[in-house]
């Protein structure tokens, strides 16, 4: 097993490194006419990017004083986005190049189809001196030039794009809207507003003002009930509890509930359950609530079941009066097949940040049943929210924020 994880790993940083040096190669090397400073100095932006992204996520799991996870943070994990980015536009680039090239190779061969005139001679005041200084200017070659155009089209779109996807993020999460019809629902629940909130993730890039955004966000839509469904922190109730502050601002009818997600237990999940139970929040560990038209249950995340504090469905879902309807609390889809063989009715989660990255979308989805939005399965119905933050790059693209209001609707209405 040891072996396996070393090779792997060794795998994984040859292509790490492959794949910086590609884009070194592309933006700086082919970009210049010799080695200089452009050159040295593209390896320096390379390298001193990696280091910060390491430095950031080492320092956050290792706990270092969160003023230096701040310092780290922002151009570490801002780098990692923009590199991504940048390698997909240099493997873009490959398409555009040889199309460039043709473009102007054509152009060239049309000018060289005209017929030039004969030039006007015009008498010169004063014979050239053999020692005059040359006026003429280098021109790049045609293939100098294309990749010139293209480094400068990679660097314009990876930068726009993860511009865009920063302010997606900050400027906060935005409501969405979907009905849920339950078999088991009285007439006297129809059109019940459960407030969906996930994958929040407090941490050095995200913090007080985010989470403020967040709440006014949720109660701005008057819901019934509120369930935050995990992964609400990265980081100590020591360094984040101030962050955190403005969940005692929830409202709604029914209460606002909380179950773990797996970065609960990176960051102390016992602390972080009394730190949201003060704050006001209901935390569901493994545990059931009968409100006045459904059950609401919450288990725990399958990140606990190292330290003994894994999901018991029996526990949160045994000895229930199955006549009526449940809704559970999960964070993560792939809890959806336990929540089948205990005849729930509709379970939330989060998780999988809808892929956050495109194309990170196609590895969520080799990983989880769903990986945003509603799906059936059996006689169990599945809502997975895209979250309202994001880990590591505070950058969404192609998997925008979401705050989701499940309207629940009774077949019976």
């Amino acid at each position: 097993m040891v072996i396996v994880f070393a090779l792997a790993a060794l795998a994984a940083l040859a292509v790490l490194v492959a794949g910086n040096w590609y884009i070194w190669r592309r933006l700086f090397r082919d970009t210049t006419r010799a080695p200089g400073p452009v050159r040295r100095i593209g390896a320096g932006v390379i390298a001193g990017g990696w280091l910060l992204a390491v430095g950031a996520l080492v320092a956050e799991r290792a706990g270092a004083p969160f003023w230096l996870q701040r310092v780290l943070a922002w151009p570490g994990f801002l780098w990692l986005a923009l590199s991504i980015y940048l390698l997909l536009g240099v493997l873009a680039g490959e398409v555009v190049r040889p199309l460039l090239r043709r473009v102007l190779e054509r152009r060239a061969a049309a000018r060289e189809a005209v017929p030039a005139e004969e030039p006007l001679t015009v008498p010169s005041a004063a014979p050239p001196e053999d020692d005059a200084p040359s006026t003429t200017l280098a021109v790049p070659s045609r293939r100098l030039f294309v990749s010139r155009v293209v480094a400068g089209g990679v660097g314009v779109a990876a930068a726009g794009t993860v511009g865009y996807g920063t302010y997606g993020v900050l400027r906060g999460p935005r409501v969405k809207r979907v009905t849920v019809p339950l078999a088991r629902l009285p007439r006297a629940a129809h059109g019940f507003r459960i407030a969906v909130v996930s994958d929040i993730h407090l941490g050095p890039v995200l913090g007080r003002g985010f989470a403020q955004r967040v709440v006014d966000t949720v109660n701005g839509t008057q819901p019934d009930l509120i369930a935050v469904v995990g992964d609400l922190v990265d980081g100590s109730v020591k360094d984040l509890g101030p962050a955190a502050a403005p969940l005692a601002q929830l409202r709604a009818r029914h209460g606002a509930y909380f179950v773990t997600g797996n970065h609960e237990y990176f960051s102390g999940a016992e602390q972080w359950v009394a730190e949201v139970r003060r704050l006001g929040l209901l935390p569901l560990e493994n545990a059931r609530t009968e409100l006045p038209y459904f059950d609401l249950a919450g288990v725990n995340d399958v990140a606990g079941e190292d330290e003994g504090h894994g999901p018991d469905f029996a526990r949160a879902l045994g000895d229930r009066d199955r006549s009526r309807a449940v809704v559970l609390m999960a964070h993560q889809p792939i809890q959806i097949h336990d929540a089948v063989d205990h005849g729930v009715d509709l379970q939330l989660s989060g998780h999988t940040h809808g892929g956050q990255l495109w194309p990170g979308s196609l590895v969520a989805e080799a990983a989880n049943p769903t990986v945003a939005g509603l799906e059936r399965y059996g006689d169990t119905q599945l809502y997975v929210s895209r979250g309202a933050g994001a880990w590591g790059p505070p950058t969404r693209v192609g998997a925008p924020s979401d705050v989701t209001v499940i309207e629940l609707a009774s077949r019976q209405a």
